[in-house]
């Protein structure tokens, strides 16, 4: 583990000061169809190391797409609640893995889950999550909300709400939000800005509707960027590339 370190000063150019990264699992997966790549695992590291070293406070939540999906447990006849934890234990995994990246990288972080599991990781304090970004920790969120029938979208807007972040960043495989597939429609249309009433009338498939909903009650834009290119969250952070912004 990395000795404390203070953060780094922020750029007056910078549009945000504290961020949450929400990112499915399905991208610590790299090109395989299942579990962690550990070489895109360490490039996501790199990318959050890339943010921080600008002064920006980073908090993630990322999904568990990539080991278990509760909704897809309860599809295939398990009960939903346990389908859901079953998901909860898999975006540990995969908190515990980008941490371990990270700090091999130099960056300073603390696991947070909303269900108890000291022997691993911290459970979830809001003033302490704080506290460790303002220290230019990165604060990764494990478990979901520790509730079942709630996704890892919804974390990922509960916690932005909780830790006051400028914004939520959506890493995608794509470089915004389009009118269809784009991998299915060459003349699908990519949007650079959308109003939550957009996503929302429009079924636009960014997040769900009760993270989408938390967003804009707590007017907190939502920016979907390609977290597959290697140093795009940096260059989107800064205001730069290409992304598409939710805002009110």
């Amino acid at each position: 583990m990395t000795s404390d370190t203070a953060p780094a000063p922020l750029s007056q150019n910078l549009p945000y000061k504290r961020i949450m990264l929400k990112m499915s699992g399905e991208v610590l997966m790299g090109e395989g169809e299942f579990g962690l790549d550990p070489a895109t695992v360490n490039r996501v590291a790199d990318d959050i190391k890339a943010v921080v070293d600008q002064g920006i406070e980073v908090c993630v939540v990322v999904g568990a797409g990539n080991i278990f999906r509760g909704v897809s447990g309860a599809a295939s006849g398990m009960d939903r609640t346990t389908a859901d934890y079953m998901g909860m234990l898999g975006i540990v995994i995969n908190a515990l893995a980008l941490q371990n990246a990270l700090e091999h990288a130099g960056v300073q972080t603390r696991v947070q889950s909303g269900i108890r599991m000291d022997s691993i990781c911290e459970p979830y304090i809001r003033r302490k999550a704080m506290r460790h970004m303002e220290k230019g920790r990165v604060v990764i969120f494990a478990a979901g909300t520790g509730n079942p029938y709630f996704t890892s979208d919804t974390a990922g807007a509960l916690r932005a709400s909780e830790m006051d972040c400028d914004a939520i960043f959506k890493g995608s495989k794509v470089d915004g939000i389009y009118s269809d597939d784009p991998a299915k429609n060459p003349e699908a249309k990519r949007y650079d800005k959308l109003s939550f009433m957009d996503v929302l009338t429009r079924d636009l498939k960014v997040m769900d509707a009760t993270a989408i909903s938390l967003a804009r009650e707590n007017n907190i834009p939502i920016i979907v960027f390609s977290v597959k290119e290697p140093g795009n969250f940096a260059k989107v952070a800064r205001g730069e590339g290409h992304f598409t912004i939710v805002t009110n």
